[in-house]
């Protein structure tokens, strides 16, 4: 008697998980497609990008729009303007949300739950509403036209999501692992910075890639509190050298763009492991 052949289950998909690996394929082709045509731009020849027919393809890539990018005198400048400012953004906010999502978890103190609600309350905040007000503040400070009137704000804007992120974590150490440490005479700065800053690294991992790229991305304060001074200047500045109103070069707009963006992937490259360690929980008991 022949027995009918069954195939495992692994190997039988059902119809829900097609359809939803179907429409994870539909939304990554959908939100990697803009990325794709900024590239393709990039090295596509003056002639191909003013067609009247675009087409998804060049069959004569170009690097002219790349030499007319480094060929710009303060692009340099720019570039390394903005690694200043990122990488201060990041290390500060990190340090800053690390020791402040410590105190508000580990301590008991007055009005912690109200400040644990202007956190949320300050992320509501639009940052355009802000922007007005920043540019008196930091004209009576004088720091406009420096790096300063970059980094402050930036650092202000992310520590409310740090913290809030970041008070998970700290939450998710047990208690007793901190008693532990003082019993084996472990002071409170040595258990903070030795046994509690590596286990909730993940989570400022996490944190440092939204402050990372909405500093390295940012166009509006850079516009606003740069005014006279170019030199201090940002990468993003440097793409209003290649729009003009009266005839913009998209090349050298799309290879700017590009360029700015292999800093990101790079970052991200760096920090993926934990960046998904950081994203998929805390430290578990």
């Amino acid at each position: 008697m022949n027995l009918p052949l069954r195939l495992p289950r692994a190997c039988v998909r059902r119809p829900w998980r097609l359809a939803a690996e179907a429409s994870a394929l539909l939304i990554a082709v959908v939100v990697a497609f803009p990325l794709y045509w900024m590239v393709l731009s990039a090295f596509k020849p003056a002639g191909e990008i003013e067609s009247s027919e675009p087409r998804p393809w060049t069959l004569t890539p170009s690097l002219d729009s790349f030499r007319r990018v480094f060929e710009q005198q303060e692009f340099g400048r720019y570039f390394l303007n903005s690694l200043i400012v990122a990488g201060s953004v990041v290390i500060a906010s990190a340090l800053i949300a690390f020791l402040a999502a410590t105190a508000v978890t580990r301590f008991r103190f007055r009005f912690r739950t109200t400040l644990l609600i202007m956190f949320l309350v300050a992320q509501m905040v639009p940052v355009e509403a802000l922007t007005i007000p920043l540019f008196f503040l930091m004209r009576d400070f004088g720091q406009l036209n420096t790096l300063g009137s970059l980094i402050l704000p930036h650092i202000a804007f992310s520590l409310p999501f740090a913290i809030w992120m970041l008070r998970g974590f700290v939450k998710a150490v047990p208690e007793a692992l901190e008693e532990a440490a003082h019993i084996d005479g472990a002071s409170r700065s040595r258990f903070l910075w030795q046994i509690l800053f590596p286990l909730v690294f993940p989570g400022l991992v996490a944190t440092s890639v939204f402050s990372f790229i909405s500093t390295w991305n940012d166009f509006l304060f850079a516009k606003s509190f740069i005014i006279s001074d170019t030199s201090q200047s940002t990468l993003p500045m440097a793409l209003l050298v290649f729009y003009k109103p009266d005839d913009p070069d998209w090349g050298g707009v799309m290879a700017a763009s590009t360029v700015m963006t292999i800093p990101v992937l790079v970052f991200f490259v760096l920090v993926q492991r934990r960046l998904v360690s950081g994203l998929g929980g805390a430290v578990k008991d």
